[in-house]
């Protein structure tokens, strides 16, 4: 297979994209679909990208799906089809790189075992690493120095849940995202009748269970428990303790099965059932794994995979969009790019933020001649489920040559300083000895990212709407929306995401509808989703470099963005013989 041929390019739809869960306003979908049937809203998008709560899902806000099924609690059929009467298309999520330990794949494993027909359908830790590392005495192989050193994780230790198999055998199975293990406290009736040994009574299986639950409270390892004169049938208890252990965690998929690849085709058919036209391939990048290579875009591995899926998605009719996160000086949105592949431009949120705090436009506009004279497509935010990218901006060091970021790391401390001091939260990376290696994003909303100015918010809108590419709008941004405090400040692991994902309600609409920065926004994102002009060509101005001036040109038709950088006011001009001719100024 030729890797370096080209895929081949396909034409992106025209206009402006929503971004939420189907419960981010509202109680589900339906009040979202009210929502953007007011009249406030037409014609300001043409479409809508639903997170994968629409999907039934378990964890990591649904990112750990169990199945493709419609999420009949927040979703209906008849609201996906009120949409597309709107003239709205969908963006829907394929994560690639795992399912839910919910899913029937892997409850099927779980009840089986070696006698499932899932059996390969997840990645067994230690037969993948079986002759590269060493058994440690927890039961787990540890990879060769060699090979660990390549790791890319996204927490602390080894990737792996362990699994308790029908045998009572443990086996450690690949787990790069989320993971959790429940104990359910046991009942003295439930040891009676499980370990059947009659010499044990009921307030012996009493005073046992209390030792047990005493320790499960407390989140200490089973396998420690001291169970004092109980201890002969320390075996029998643990493993019933066991037995009743619940799992919730994102399993890693095994590419190498072909059972996985009739999976992706039946999903991504039905995604297209379901409506879908652009399909976002979550985490795709760590799907392909072979030991002694990096478990990150490991190559040529991920281009043999993305060029298979890209068939099963040309059968129906989807475009795929590869999300990836990674520094600018890796060049890996350029590879993707070259390939024909849409990306996501992670690097324009921190861009935009640069620009408004120091009043230059160098960095930003350095970024968007990249784009026009690469031809590379996009697909562009502020705020979005997730963090703002950072470390996506970066520079990296390639086989000894340095590479420039698009920032540098003084710089890019400046924007994470900033942020920060206005309430972000971060999310990390780590090395396979559990140090922290970078930060991976900042938590907060876009409008409290920007100190919580109205004037920079609806310049930075204005500054999207004029960008190449499809911009993509989080509702919460659309609506000036501030940092949740109180949800970061939950338990989990998440939590800090939460920072940025509040509920509105109706009320909430209401309100946000009748403020000037509401109002504005929905102005700029309905000339973007409207005008002729941005199915055009791009022309950059020559201007100071505190002022940003581009215009959009169609058959007859120009819009204009003309900006000061310093002062946050801006014009935009609409004419030609093509297009309604007017001139709005905003202060």
């Amino acid at each position: 297979m030729n890797h370096e041929m080209k895929s081949k390019t396909k034409e992106l739809p025209k206009g402006v994209m929503f971004n939420a869960y189907p419960d981010s306003i509202g109680r589900n979908l339906s009040d979202v679909v009210q929502m953007l049937k007011r009249p406030e809203f037409e014609d300001v998008f043409s479409l809508f990208y639903i997170l994968p709560t629409v999907f039934n899902s378990d964890l990591d806000r649904g990112f750990s799906i169990i199945d493709y099924d419609l999420n009949d609690a927040l979703v209906s059929r008849e609201d996906l089809e009120t949409l597309h009467e709107l003239n709205v298309m969908f963006k829907f999520d394929l994560v690639l790189n795992h399912l839910s330990v919910a899913s029937p794949q892997f409850q099927d494993l779980l009840k089986h075992g070696e006698n499932s027909r899932y059996r390969d359908f997840f990645i067994d830790w230690n037969e993948f690493w079986s002759t590269h590392g060493e058994v440690s005495p927890d039961g787990h192989v540890v990879p060769h120095k060699e090979h660990l050193d390549k790791l890319f994780l996204r927490k602390p230790g080894l990737p792996i849940l362990n699994v308790r198999f029908p045998d009572g055998s443990d086996r450690p199975y690949w787990n790069t995202f989320y993971q959790e293990v429940v104990y359910h406290e046991i009942a003295a009736h439930e040891l009676l009748q499980s370990l059947g040994i009659k010499e044990l009574t009921h307030d012996d299986a009493e005073k046992i269970a209390a030792i047990l639950n005493d320790v499960l409270s407390a989140k200490r390892d089973v396998s420690e428990i001291d169970l004092g004169a109980y201890s002969r049938h320390r075996n029998e208890i643990v493993s019933i303790v066991e037995q009743k252990r619940k799992y919730l965690g994102q399993m890693d998929l095994n590419a190498q099965s072909e059972a996985v690849w009739d999976f992706y085709d039946q999903t991504l058919k039905k995604l297209r059932e379901h409506g879908g036209k652009l399909v976002r391939l979550d985490a795709f990048a760590y799907l392909h794994k072979e030991p002694g290579e990096v478990n990150f875009f490991n190559r040529p591995g991920t281009w043999e995979y993305l060029e298979r899926l890209e068939r099963i998605a040309d059968k129906y009719e989807l475009i795929l969009l590869p999300e990836i996160h990674a520094e600018y000086g890796n060049g890996l949105h350029e590879e993707v790019a070259a390939r024909g592949f849409p990306i996501y431009d992670f690097f324009f949120p921190g861009l935009v933020i640069d620009a408004l705090d120091r009043g230059t436009n160098r960095h930003l506009l350095r970024w968007i001649r990249e784009i026009l004279e690469k031809k590379i497509k996009t697909i562009n935010m502020l705020g979005c489920h997730d963090g703002i990218p950072v470390l996506d901006l970066r520079g990296k060091e390639i086989d000894g040559v340095a590479r420039e970021g698009l920032l540098s790391d003084e710089e890019i401390d400046q924007v994470i300083e900033k942020i920060m001091d206005r309430g972000g939260r971060v999310k990390n990376l780590y090395g396979p000895d559990g140090k922290k290696i970078s930060y991976y994003q900042v938590n907060a909303t876009f409008f409290s990212a920007l100190g919580e100015d109205e004037r920079k918010l609806r310049l930075a809108r204005a500054i999207q709407m004029f960008m190449p590419g499809i911009p993509q709008v989080w509702y919460l941004d659309l609506f000036a929306g501030r940092n949740d405090y109180a949800a970061a400040d939950q338990d989990g692991s998440g939590a800090h995401k939460e920072i940025n994902r509040t509920t509105l309600h109706i009320g909430d609409i209401e309100h946000g509808l009748s403020r000037i920065v509401v109002r504005d926004q929905l102005e700029l994102m309905r000339l973007r989703n409207k005008s002729p002009a941005f199915s055009g060509e791009l022309e950059i101005h020559h201007s100071d470099e505190h002022r940003l001036h581009l215009s959009w040109k169609n058959h007859g038709c120009i819009a204009t963005l003309n900006a000061d950088l310093r002062g946050y006011g801006f014009s935009v001009t609409h004419k030609g013989e093509a297009c309604e001719e007017y001139v709005t100024s905003y202060r």
